[in-house]
This record gives structure tokens, sequence and C-alpha cells, in this order.
């Protein structure tokens, strides 16, 4: 096979919405220092379950939100406050869109 057609491998875990991860591991799978994902809370880019940072439960939703506000911070060079309004407006064109598939028109 020719070297230019092949595709390069990607490797990846899967996050079930079931899934729970401790502040740390979000940190770890984020390649970030948890300062990080404690800015992101506050925030309000995520919204852990549990009271203090050593009990914050995340879902692979919030896994999904922090990867995509770090990466508006990184190559973007989006502020944090950007990046929560980014989200936010995703969120909103998200529900738009499924609004707009229940009525058939997408």
């Amino acid at each position: 096979m020719d070297n230019e057609k092949m595709l390069p491998q990607v490797s990846g875990i899967i996050l079930e919405e079931l899934t729970e991860l401790t502040l740390a591991e979000v940190s770890r799978a984020c390649a970030v220092h948890v300062d990080c994902i404690v800015e992101l809370v506050a925030e309000g880019v995520l919204a852990p379950i549990g009271r203090e940072p050593h009990r914050w439960r995340f879902s692979g939703a919030h896994m999904r939100r922090a990867t995509v506000a770090l990466r508006l911070q990184r190559d973007l060079g989006v502020n944090l406050a950007g990046a929560a309004l980014a989200l936010q407006l995703l969120d909103e064109v998200e529900a738009l869109r499924a609004r707009l598939r229940v009525i058939g028109a997408y």
C-alpha cells in the first residue's frame, strides 16, 4: 500500500455517560494540571457532582466539555470566559438541532 494513502492510527478511550471520573482522572486524561479543571468548574464550564474537589465526580459529557474548552484555549487563544460562552452557544445550537429533528426539518 502506498504510504501517502495510509491513514494515521488513532487510539482513544470511549467514556460512557455512566462513567464517573475523579478530578485527578479528568486532569490526567486532559493532560492538564488539576488547577485547570478547577478553573473550568469555577467558570461554570463543568458542573461535577459533589461539593468538595476531592469528592467531585465527572461524567463522559464533562470530559468532552473540558476537552473542547481546553482546545479553544490552546488552539485559538480564547480565554476561559470566552470558552464558557462558546460552549453555551454550542449547547444551544445542539438543542435547536434536536428540536428541528423532532419536527423533521433537519
